[in-house]
């Protein structure tokens, strides 16, 4: 703790102290609900913040984001807990955190780094989203109905209830005042801002919950060390059991996920440093583990309390370091001043932090800059709407992946007769997302019915399998029905090795019989030029030859002739000696012309 003040500017440090105090406010309902939601005690689900704050938020790793328990893991939780019972909890998120650790280590932790940004902001407003409506509830003294979809569905009972109830509608009331203040904070005097709108509202339901005939629910927290349940020999024994195998890899998963997918959404929240994911994948684990050891329920980034620190103007660890402080000396030692505290403010408190996640200016915003993400984002936010966090994200990402594969598959094609040819022209990035197209240009260019057709896919940069099956297939078929198919295919540069090549057609050597080989030589691949005449360098597949200009000597055809070719000398000019290939053989053309070299690009 030290070491945080040490690293704080002093100017910083009340700001680090007061965002503390907002993601305490933040926190303490959400550590109790999640307790609830899961089918353990309040007091446990306190335990785990408490963790999460002193533990995971005093490591390095992340900067800002705050973990604690999560109601993304709730309803697995409460699985759990019903099948194996809550002494079994504490071995299957003490292992799970055991292997965060190996994870981190092994440096996994950068693989979910590779998140698009329209997913981080479906994720928040999905998260956002079914926040307002579940903390609705406690903000009229109710309880939530369940599931998103069953909280939205029950807003219109909700409201009757309320305005049929006069305690409801002062809790309600305190919870509105919350929200209200939350919103116009900002605009306060200068003096007066400084002080965070939640510990306002907080003293303004205090003395309301004070006065003689309110009666508004509070806060009820037991005893923290009499709810400590470590593991014993029985529970480890259970690991014998593939079910509790089973549910150590889901609880891994899913925590990670989670954790590290919501590192992601806070970096995007601020300017401060980034987060280091593999390290804090560890501080993920080693938190897990001592909440396995304590019997609490599992650990996980959590974005309400990551935004109300940013927001708060957090901008080192010391912040979500003291909040799990917060957490632990009101429930050890002040029990009795939570018990002052109405539920509503701290539901208030939660249904403005739900709405700045759920950000709705960001939606036409998206529209406006890409339809395509736009489509992603929603996609996300409402498949977590109705389903789960993890659920939500993976289908968002699926989405997005879709979404670039098809634009990767960006395939010009173009068709054309001329003369006896039917031409078909491709460019681009060929995929079997484009196969409909690429069929249907083939199928015109047969029945053209030209005899000869021809292939040019030397545009294409990328020709997945499926389209080059189908281009083949094609070719094979109509060479079959006897058409004279041209197909270039794209292909890459190649700078073939030295090798023996023939000497080009012409007169033979003296002392070779018509039947014998021409004779072969040793030759250096040509360099890549570019052309006088174009004025640019050949294409990938080209073939070219380098001319010498250097003039012939006046009597090489009579030497010649009379040297190699007897009888032949007649009719043979120094203009048919031109260009006459270099290498003929060796000892021969290398002294008497200067010709030319076939090269490969």
């Amino acid at each position: 703790m030290a070491a945080l003040k040490a690293a704080v500017p002093k100017g910083d440090l009340a700001t680090e102290i007061t965002a503390s105090l907002v993601v305490f406010l933040v926190a303490l309902p959400l550590c109790i609900g999640v307790a609830v939601a899961s089918g353990v005690s309040p007091e446990l689900g306190i335990i785990s913040g408490v963790i999460g704050g002193l533990v995971v938020g005093a490591a390095r790793g992340s900067t800002l984001q705050v973990s604690g328990p999560a109601a993304g893991l709730a309803a697995l939780v409460a699985e759990t807990v019903l099948e194996y019972g809550v002494a079994m909890l504490g071995v299957i998120v003490l292992f799970s955190g055991l292997l965060q650790i190996v994870l981190g280590l092994v440096k996994l932790g950068r693989f979910f780094q590779a998140i698009s940004l329209a997913v981080v902001q479906g994720m928040l407003a999905g998260i956002g989203l079914p926040l307002m409506f579940s903390q609705a509830y406690p903000v009229a003294d109710a309880k939530a109905p369940g599931t998103p979809l069953e909280n939205m569905a029950g807003i219109p009972g909700l409201l009757a209830d309320t305005v049929a109830d006069p305690q409801a509608m002062i809790a309600a009331g305190l919870g509105i005042v919350t929200v209200v203040l939350s919103f116009l904070w900002k605009k306060a005097p200068g003096p007066v801002k400084k002080v965070p709108a939640a510990l306002v509202a907080v003293g303004i339901g205090i003395t309301v919950a004070a006065l003689p005939g309110v009666d508004v629910k509070t806060l009820q927290v037991g005893n923290l060390l009499a709810s400590v349940d470590v593991p014993g020999p029985e529970q480890f024994a259970g690991l014998a059991d593939a079910g509790i195998i089973t549910a150590i890899l889901t609880f891994t998963v899913i925590a990670s996920a989670e954790s590290l997918f919501t590192a992601a959404a806070v970096d995007r929240m601020h300017d401060g440093p980034r987060t280091r994911y593999n390290p804090e994948l560890i501080a993920q684990g080693a938190g897990n583990t001592l909440a396995g050891l304590l019997g609490a329920l599992p650990i996980t980034a959590v974005v309400a309390r990551s935004s109300a620190n940013v927001q708060a103007g957090a901008r080192t660890r010391l912040s979500r370091t003291l909040h799990g402080l917060w957490l632990l000396a009101f429930a050890l030692l002040l029990p009795q001043v939570l018990a002052l505290i109405p539920i509503s403010v701290l539901a208030g408190v939660l249904v403005h932090s739900g709405w700045k996640l759920f950000a709705p200016d960001e939606f036409p915003k998206m529209w406006r800059q890409d339809r395509g993400e736009f489509a992603v984002m929603t996609i996300t936010t409402l498949v977590i709407v109705a389903t789960a966090l993890l659920e939500g994200v993976l289908i968002g990402l699926a989405a997005g992946i879709v979404l670039a594969a098809v634009r990767m598959s960006q395939t010009v094609i173009r068709q054309h007769t001329e003369d006896d040819t039917a031409k078909v022209v491709m460019a681009g990035n060929a995929t079997f997302l484009r196969l409909p197209q690429v069929i249907e240009a083939l199928e015109s260019a047969a029945e053209a019915g030209r005899p000869r057709i021809r292939l040019d896919l030397t545009g294409v940069t990328h020709l997945d399998h499926a389209c080059r099956s189908q281009v083949e297939e094609f070719t094979a078929q109509q060479r079959g029905k006897g058409l004279r198919v041209e197909l270039l295919m794209p292909g890459p540069a190649q700078r073939p090795p030295a090798e023996e090549a023939p000497v080009a057609d012409g007169p033979r050597p003296s002392g070779l019989q018509p039947s014998d080989p021409l004779p072969r030589r040793r030759t250096a691949a040509a360099p890549a030029t570019v052309s006088a005449a174009s004025g640019s360098a050949p294409g990938p597949t080209a073939e070219w030859f380098y001319l010498d200009t250097t003039p012939m000597p006046e009597d090489f055809a009579q030497r010649y002739a009379e040297e190699y070719a007897p009888g032949h000398a007649e009719g043979y000019t120094p203009a048919y000696a031109e260009g006459y290939p270099r290498g003929y053989s060796e000892g021969y053309a290398d002294e008497y012309t200067s010709g030319f070299v076939r090269g490969q690009a």
